[in-house]
């Protein structure tokens, strides 16, 4: 699927992964797609099918803490939701694996407990 950002110039890519947020709320759905990314490479571009009307606020959110590039909502060829994309970033930081709307700043040694 692709389609036009109003947040990114151009044509936003086919997704690499898709995650299937329809039916679940923020912190859910921030679960699921920090699980679904967790091996994911940089450059992955991730589409979300969100059906929260918080999202469109939440998932720009997350990008800009953790540093992931957000590309916009996009078409969603009548599927239930809204399809947001995003581009997995290199540098991006870790978010909590309880708490993926904060960031992992803990020492590695207390993360490996």
């Amino acid at each position: 699927m692709t389609g036009i950002s109003p947040t990114a110039p151009g044509p936003v890519p086919a997704a690499d992964v898709t995650v299937d947020g329809t039916g679940l709320l923020c912190v859910a759905l921030l679960l699921r797609l920090r699980a679904e990314i967790a091996e994911a490479g940089p450059g992955t571009v991730v589409h979300v099918i969100a059906t929260d009307p918080a999202a469109p606020l939440d998932l720009p959110a997350w990008c800009h803490m953790t540093g992931h590039h957000y590309l916009g909502p996009i078409s969603n060829d009548g599927a239930d939701g809204t399809v947001y994309a995003l581009r997995l970033s290199a540098d991006a930081r870790p978010t909590r694996p309880d708490a993926p709307w904060r960031t992992d700043d803990r020492p590695k040694a207390d993360t490996e407990r």
